[in-house]
């Protein structure tokens, strides 16, 4: 299907403050990029990198003042997600060297506090794909989703503790869940079609079977419409915005995906 995504920041600066953004998506197996703006207001100098997780970041000095970031992007994106029931465990030391540090603990997804909940979950589940899917439906039928419940991250152990959250919440919680049972995780942030309330979303992927395959825990369905933009081991790695120096007030955050008919003419 083809989507439009737009998101539109807002700060007001006390003084010249840094910035590093990630707020450009990439294309890959479930997406394409077909056209994309980026836009700030006022206008400043940027300089583009990729970071150690393969995401694309911008660095810039944004003035004192107001200071405004637009962008939108045209994608072609699946209409579901790869799904695949039975996909091997790899075990680790066939992973790719690439994979690795998603099998460590992090500063978000606590994973050696949870290997014995975990093989609660998956007792008897075939090892790999099957493994994963029963711990998003667990913490899918077990933990509240709550958007807007918290304003700041929480890690697995306090999602665990409470017993809700937000989507990337729940997401950190299946990431230490599958870390540590030995099966790499990782957090995805992006765009959902349809998502209610409309906000940016965070998902996560595991790598079984010789590949990264997507589970989604808020959701009933393996459904497709999204922009993935950010990667990376929790919510520490795939911020849209870091911000150094004194704090920044951040006045707004507007967010629109919209279903387009068919590619752009």
């Amino acid at each position: 299907m083809w989507i439009q995504t737009t998101c539109n920041l807002k700060f007001q600066m006390g003084e010249s403050t840094p910035l590093v953004l990630m707020l450009r998506p990439r294309s890959g197996i479930q997406q394409w990029i077909a056209q994309e703006a980026y836009t700030l207001s006022p206008s400043v100098a940027v300089e583009e990198y990729t970071d150690i997780f393969g995401n694309l970041c911008q660095r810039l000095v944004a003035p004192a003042g107001e200071f405004s970031i637009h962008t939108s992007a045209t994608v072609l994106t699946a209409d579901v997600l790869d799904e695949a029931s039975g996909a091997y465990f790899v075990e680790v030391q066939n992973l790719p060297d690439t994979v690795l540090l998603y099998l460590l603990p992090s500063r978000y997804c606590e994973s050696d506090r949870f290997g014995n909940l975990a093989q609660d979950i998956v007792d008897g589940v075939q090892l790999g794909y099957d493994q994963v899917s029963r711990i998003s439906n667990w913490i899918r039928n077990s933990i509240r989703y709550s958007p807007g419940s918290s304003a700041f991250p929480l890690s697995a152990v306090e999602v665990s503790a409470q017993q809700e959250g937000v989507c990337r919440d729940l997401a950190h919680l299946a990431i230490a869940l599958c870390r540590s049972i030995s099966i790499p995780a990782r957090l995805v942030v992006g765009f959902l079609y349809g998502l209610e309330p409309i906000d940016l979303h965070a998902w996560f992927e595991a790598f079984v079977g010789g590949r990264w395959y997507a589970f989604d825990p808020t959701q009933d369905t393996l459904r497709g419409g999204r922009l993935a933009v950010a990667y990376g081991r929790d919510a520490a790695d795939v911020s849209v915005y870091h911000q150094f120096g004194p704090p920044a007030i951040y006045t707004s955050m507007e967010v629109r995906v919209a279903l387009l008919h068919g590619p752009p003419g």
